[in-house]
């Protein structure tokens, strides 16, 4: 096969990465909270029914920012249910997904989660705009944030939370596109009422940051009209807009599959363009930037046909959504990652959907054992080592035919230069056959070392972590990676991610 290369500088970047960049997402969905990250009772739970084996795997996952408590859920979701004894709060009926919530796992112990993964672990909180409105967002933010001295910051202090919980990310509403969403909205309706809650909100805290609802997808019917309208009236109110996108291999067309990130970087680029052309409108000098709050690949085709033949009839805490994921979905992913630090000037938050048990990187049993999944892996080495200046990578690869996307790279890479000068280059070989050949012009890095050469590939695409063989998949060293006279030479497995450091 052809060789692959590139050439890096440092004085050619695309911006810095933001750490929230490596966020995820809890959502009352499934086994994400109950059993998930929350099982009184467990053998490993600490005193507050938190899983410490959890928390432990959260933690070298590299997790900032959580997004809470949805999601859809959050469209139908009372946050007064979730807060006091937890004995005395109510069961409620869970739309979204079909089930009874008992808000036994709350706004408290949400807080009390995040605090301890660290303090990387960022609060970041969805306000239902599906079937409530301006006032009750304002009662939450007074509750979560007010010092002290009203009905509802003391009712918090009463509840055993004297400090505040200073939430400063909040999202306004979520997916409020889509016909499946309770309460949901056109544009012009949605985008009144985040005006008007923005506007209010900013009124307790004007320094809080707010994420309007964009598109559920870039196939919606109302791509890009959605977000322009949404804009026009909260352009100079909002700091975000979101994107979500889930993918999977449709009609076993794996080769447009391993190319998934072609789509992404299109609806990075397509929401861009739209947010500048109202700001270009609106003679505006403010930037919006991206929160892109949900993404991952999930096989949703599969989920929307058992939801068919198999309805739930309100169960707590049902197995939902548990993808086992193999190698190929690694590299997917992998690539996904590569697309969001690709375009780190302008994607600032993003949330990786999900956290635990619901397509998650992390599974665990009842009452059983926690352990990584395949996807676990590159998003884990992404975080820790993709801090930093993201460089500007102009590929020159090999392609690939795909029935979705034409011509397409077979090499997809970034790389991301940290404050101590090293340089972390991330790839993926796309080809499900060959080994890739890859050339890197280190130009004035001043780099000599290879640090590290570490793959996710295995001899089958299909290889994956499970219960019965939790660490089936792992990374390996990969030998025979040189840097000799300022060129990188690699070579990438087929079907591949890869993470060469370079000091």
């Amino acid at each position: 096969m052809h060789t692959a290369r590139f050439t890096l500088d440092p004085a050619f970047t695309i911006g810095k990465v933001n750490p929230r960049l490596f966020g995820s997402f809890v959502e009352h969905l499934g086994r994400c909270v109950y059993t998930g990250i929350f099982e009184p009772g467990h053998p490993a739970a600490d005193e507050a029914g938190l899983r410490t084996d959890v928390l432990e795997l959260v933690r070298e996952l590299g997790v900032t920012a959580v997004r809470y408590p949805g999601g859809n859920f959050v469209s139908g979701y009372k946050w007064e249910d979730s807060v006091g004894p937890a004995e005395e709060r109510p069961r409620r009926l869970d739309l979204a997904w079909r089930s009874t919530e008992t808000n036994r796992f709350g706004l408290s112990e949400y807080i009390a989660f995040l605090k301890k993964i660290g303090p990387q672990a960022e609060p970041m909180m969805a306000v239902n705009l599906g079937t409530r409105g301006v006032a009750e967002a304002l009662e939450l933010q007074e509750y979560a944030n007010h010092p002290s001295g009203t009905a509802l910051s003391d009712q918090r202090a009463a509840h055993g939370d004297k400090d505040p919980f200073g939430i400063k990310l909040w999202c306004l509403g979520n997916e409020m596109d889509g016909p499946w969403q309770t309460g949901h909205k056109t544009a012009e309706e949605y985008g009144r009422i985040a005006a008007e809650t923005a506007r209010a909100m900013r009124q307790i805290d004007p320094s809080v940051e707010l994420v309007a609802c964009g598109s559920s997808s870039q196939g919606m019917p109302t791509f890009a009209e959605w977000e322009a309208t949404v804009l026009a009236e909260t352009y100079d109110l909002v700091d975000y807009v979101s994107l979500h996108a889930y993918y999977w291999p449709t009609d076993g067309d794996l080769d447009s599959f391993l190319a998934s990130a072609v789509d992404m970087e299109s609806f990075i680029e397509n929401v861009v363009a739209t947010c500048d052309h109202v700001g270009a409108k609106l003679k505006s000098k403010k930037k919006i930037n991206l929160s892109f709050d949900e993404w991952n690949v999930w096989y949703l085709n599969e989920w929307e046909e058992s939801a068919k033949s198999d309805p739930l009839d309100w169960p707590e805490a049902p197995r939902l959504l548990e993808d086992n994921y193999s190698v190929m979905d690694a590299v997917v992913f992998g690539s996904l990652l590569i697309a969001l630090l690709r375009h780190a000037d302008r994607v600032t938050v993003a949330c990786l959907a999900q956290l635990v048990n619901v397509i998650a990187p992390i599974m665990t049993e009842p009452g059983g054992p926690a352990w990584r999944q395949t996807t676990f892996f590159p998003f884990a080495q992404a975080s820790r080592y993709g801090r930093g200046q993201v460089l500007d990578v102009r590929v020159d690869s090999p392609t690939y035919e795909t029935k979705k996307y034409g011509e397409t790279d077979l090499l997809h890479a970034t790389a991301v230069r940290g404050e101590d000068g090293s340089v972390t280059v991330f790839a993926v070989n796309r080809s499900r056959t060959e080994a890739l050949p890859l050339e890197v012009a280190l130009g004035s890095l001043g780099l000599t070392t290879v640090v590290e050469h570490s793959a996710v590939a295995d001899a089958d695409p299909e290889a994956r972590n499970t219960l019965d063989d939790p660490e089936r998949v792992v990374p390996h060293e990969v030998t025979g990676t040189t840097l000799q006279d300022g060129t990188l030479g690699a070579t990438l497995e087929p079907l591949s991610w890869n993470m060469i450091r370079l000091g």
